[in-house]
């Protein structure tokens, strides 16, 4: 079935407003159910997050391909799997749902809807989890992608679950949902001031997962 550039760009608004509701209402919750503990409220965050993820790419990717993240937008862009007239669309749409989604959750849970992150996060260690988190979830997917594209739904979540573990920045390796994020004062907010770096720590990640893919490709058969 062929969709329009409309109906693909509204799929990608849809689908990253669900998913940061996701991401903060979930965050809000645990914080608020966790008793202190923060173990328990990122477990629960994590979780919700990942399955969230995993289920919001069944449902939109055969629409528009489920990126909800300029991130991957821009890789297939740069790969030369997403015309770029396409992806300007797809990361206007992938912002303005990010906030949608923020603002859903404030809504949601009875907090002001406009706010802004206070959790300051910024340290090299910091940035460097998002650029091994970034290129890790970019390269999760090329390389799914190429021999088993029915499982990149739940390849996805299981990156994204297990680097909000194993990476010192949680794994946003998403600019909308990084300055989506900067927009709220909850558990998965983060401060304004430190949102670029982190966006640029991400792009450095996009580069690095071009970087593997291209030397991974497997050259062409040569012609009989």
């Amino acid at each position: 079935m062929k969709y329009t550039m409309v109906q693909q760009a509204l799929a990608e608004t849809i689908g990253t407003a669900l998913l940061l509701s996701a991401v903060v209402g979930s965050g809000i919750m645990a914080e608020r159910l966790a008793g202190g503990h923060e173990g328990l409220a990122l477990l629960a965050n994590a979780l919700a997050t990942a399955a969230a993820l995993a289920a919001l790419i069944l449902a939109f990717g055969p629409v528009s391909g489920g990126h909800f993240n300029p991130a991957v937008t821009l890789f297939m862009a740069l790969r030369g799997e997403l015309a770029w007239v396409r992806a300007l669309p797809y990361v206007l749409a992938q912002l303005t749902g990010g906030v949608l989604g923020v603002w859903v959750a404030h809504l949601m849970f009875d907090i002001g809807i406009l706010a802004r992150g206070l959790q300051e996060r910024s340290s090299a260690g910091l940035w460097a989890g998002e650029i091994v988190a970034t290129a890790g979830l970019l390269f999760t997917i090329w390389a799914t992608a190429r021999e088993r594209p029915g499982a990149v739904p739940w390849a996805v979540a299981s990156w994204i679950l297990a680097a909000c573990w194993f990476t010192s920045s949680t794994a946003f390796a998403n600019p909308a949902a990084t300055i989506a994020r900067s927009l709220t004062p909850t558990f998965a907010g983060i401060a304004w001031r430190s949102a670029p770096a982190f966006i640029g720590a991400q792009v450095v990640g996009v580069g690095l997962a071009v970087a593997l893919a291209a030397a991974l490709t497997p050259a062409p058969r040569p012609r009989p």
